[in-house]
């Protein structure tokens, strides 16, 4: 499903449940067991994989030999022993970790390895395991809209703008001496690429032939050019372009909001205690800030948000983590910084989304939030 069909879908779905919260009507659930097939195609309803990062490692990552109903979900921020025995103390079938426990590519299966010896269990209790990470940060009202909603309402932004994942395509343009120069052209083209869409739109000159421009897909690209500099004109004229792909609005890294209502900054801290469940966060006051200074602007970014702050205009930064040295770039530019320690910054989107699974999901099908789940750092 592209992200314009998701959207759209999603569109005309939202206008629906409002019409039926509107007419005191409760959304249709499936009846009976689901199968992980199914499960797995309401989780990229809610949010496309292809809404992840490049370097990300997301999705399904294991898979049972057997297939077997889904009857029970735990849902955790990371998997750990602790979690893993969880799950298989309640014959959990699937497994949703927010972070991914396999991230780079392993060469064996040996137990000594703590992150393999998770992996072996799964497969051997028969629990799937999935991992939506970065694509649930991306996703519009994912992790980082809940976790900027903490500080108050207010005029939302992205930082860092999601674009469409279609495929790489190229603009080639070039001119051809004549009709029959052209017509040859394009049909040494549409027999070098075989199966390729490639479409083209010609304008006739009266004194330099005809222009052309063409646009092809990454995987057609070299066979094009190969093809067009076999003929005088279009080796002279040609220029390649490469397209931008589309922006998907309300989508991508980070966000920004400008506040309804301007907070302080100790006014901040305590709300973000509250709205992240914790008694203690770490702050670093801007230059020449107060705890009574005013915030405006709020940037945030659940997990580790150095890069995707960087250089961001705001009165405050939120997010989980940053470096010493990105907390004193900050602080010099002005801007405070409130750390919660990494996945205490994203733990507490797990309630929302329980909720928001449940309503696609059959009644047969009980969603669970990990008890064992917790940051690794604590306060002592």
């Amino acid at each position: 499903m592209t992200e314009t069909d998701f959207l759209l879908k999603m569109t005309a779905r939202g206008l629906k449940l409002k019409a039926q919260r509107m007419r005191g009507l409760t959304v249709e659930k499936k009846k009976g067991p689901m199968d992980l097939k199914e499960v797995l195609d309401v989780l990229e309803q809610l949010a496309p994989l292809s809404l992840a990062e490049s370097w990300d490692n997301v999705g399904l990552l294991v898979e049972p030999i057997k297939c077997r109903p889904i009857k029970t979900i735990l849902l955790t921020n990371d998997l750990t022993d602790s979690v893993m025995s969880e799950a298989e103390a309640m014959n959990c079938d699937l497994i949703i970790s927010y972070h991914p426990p396999l991230f780079r590519p392993i060469k064996c299966l040996v137990s000594k390895d703590w992150k393999q010896r998770l992996v072996i269990r799964a497969i051997a209790a028969g629990i799937a395991v999935f991992s939506p990470h970065t694509s649930w940060d991306s996703v519009k009202g994912g992790v980082n809209d809940w976790l900027v909603g903490g500080v108050g309402s207010g005029k939302v932004s992205v930082l860092s703008q999601a674009l469409s994942s279609a495929p790489q395509s190229h603009k080639l343009e070039f001119t051809a001496r004549s009709q029959e120069e052209l017509n040859t052209i394009m049909a040494e083209l549409k027999g070098m690429n075989s199966g390729v869409n490639l479409q083209h739109k010609a304008v006739s000159s009266e004194t330099d032939g005809f222009f052309i421009s063409l646009i092809c897909p990454d995987s057609a690209l070299t066979p094009s050019v190969q093809t067009l500099l076999k003929h005088a004109a279009p080796s002279q004229s040609l220029s390649i372009l490469q397209v931008k792909k589309r922006p998907l609005p309300g989508y991508g890294q980070g966000r920004l909001s400008v506040l309804d209502e301007p907070v302080t900054v100790a006014a901040a801290v305590q709300q973000m205690k509250s709205h992240l469940g914790l008694n203690h966060l770490r702050l670093a006051l801007g230059a020449q800030q107060t705890l009574e200074s005013t915030v405006n602007t709020v940037a945030v970014c659940a997990g580790s948000g150095g890069s995707v702050l960087n250089g961001v205009k705001a009165d405050l930064y939120i997010t989980g983590e940053m470096s010493h040295h990105e907390v004193l770039d900050s602080v010099a530019a002005g801007a405070s910084v409130i750390l919660s320690d990494h996945s205490n910054s994203e733990r507490g989107f797990l309630a929302v989304f329980k909720k928001r699974l449940a309503v696609h999901l059959s009644n047969s099908v009980t969603v669970a939030l990990s008890r064992a789940d917790r940051d690794p750092l604590e306060v002592v």
